[in-house]
């Protein structure tokens, strides 16, 4: 944690303070770092609209929008650190781990479960929604992380599911590269959780920067996430009697092709 300093948005009231000082470059915003760092999510799902909006199903657009939302929302809670921005991030989190899970429970040409499935998310994204909205402290903190940690395991499991029966070398190459970026993204979001004092005041008495590792954080985890949502899509298209392909726009940022455009 960093310590309390007041700027133009009043005392702090999230749950969390992540490890960048506070107010340090700009009256205006708390967290500089963090919150730049968060337009690699806007990115991304501004990208995955772009590229796919005359490819896929609508269920991954909404993923799309939603990482953009995320995004959004995380820009305005590490710029203010209070507690109703601090939802705008989580929440929509939330919302886009239950979209994936259904995404690739449903995966299937034909609906498997009906309208019951679908359902059953729904009514878990609103406890979520109230345990999350109506706790505090640590309690807060603990119980989204617990809540996210099911819905992200349960997606990560499905992806590496599809990608042991996939033969495409290419998606088998982004879902290394989905893998390893998730994989960093996760240790420097622990290690800016666990070494914050090292991090934000050692380093820095040292004469060395503060490494900004939750704002590292959103950029990696922006790059897993698209890549292996990618993974699933090419699968996806796939199953519904496609001849998907990937490319890369610019020679960087992989998008999908199908056969025909999927709309269902």
């Amino acid at each position: 944690m960093t310590a309390a300093i007041t700027g133009f948005w009043g005392p702090n009231t999230a749950t969390v303070d992540w490890c960048e000082t506070n107010y340090e470059h700009f009256h205006y915003v708390s967290e500089l770092f963090n919150s730049v760092s968060s337009l690699a999510m806007v990115l991304a799902g501004a990208l995955g609209i772009l590229l796919h909006r005359r490819v896929l199903e609508r269920r991954f657009i909404l993923a799309f929008a939603l990482v953009g939302v995320v995004g959004l929302g995380s820009i305005a809670f590490h710029a203010t650190l209070l507690f109703q921005s601090q939802m705008m991030d989580e929440l929509p989190m939330l919302y886009l781990a239950s979209v994936m899970v259904y995404t690739l429970v449903e995966n299937r040409p034909e609906r498997r479960f009906g309208r019951w499935f679908p359902l059953a998310l729904l009514g878990y994204a609103l406890l979520t929604t109230y345990l999350s909205a109506f706790t505090r402290g640590r309690v807060q903190f603990y119980l989204f992380q617990a809540s996210f940690i099911v819905l992200e395991g349960f997606s990560l499991i499905g992806v590496y599911l599809i990608h042991r029966r996939g033969q495409d070398a290419r998606a088998r190459r982004l879902f290394r590269m989905g893998m390893s970026a998730y994989a960093i993204a996760v240790t420097v979001w622990l290690g800016d959780i666990r070494f914050c004092s090292t991090l934000n005041q050692t380093l820095p008495a040292m004469g060395l920067p503060n490494p900004q590792f939750h704002a590292w954080w959103h950029v990696l985890v922006s790059i897993g996430f698209y890549t292996l949502l990618m993974v699933i899509a090419h699968d996806r298209l796939k199953t519904l009697g496609q001849a998907p392909q990937l490319y890369r726009a610019a020679g960087v940022v992989p998008f999908v092709r199908g056969t025909t455009a999927a709309r269902s």
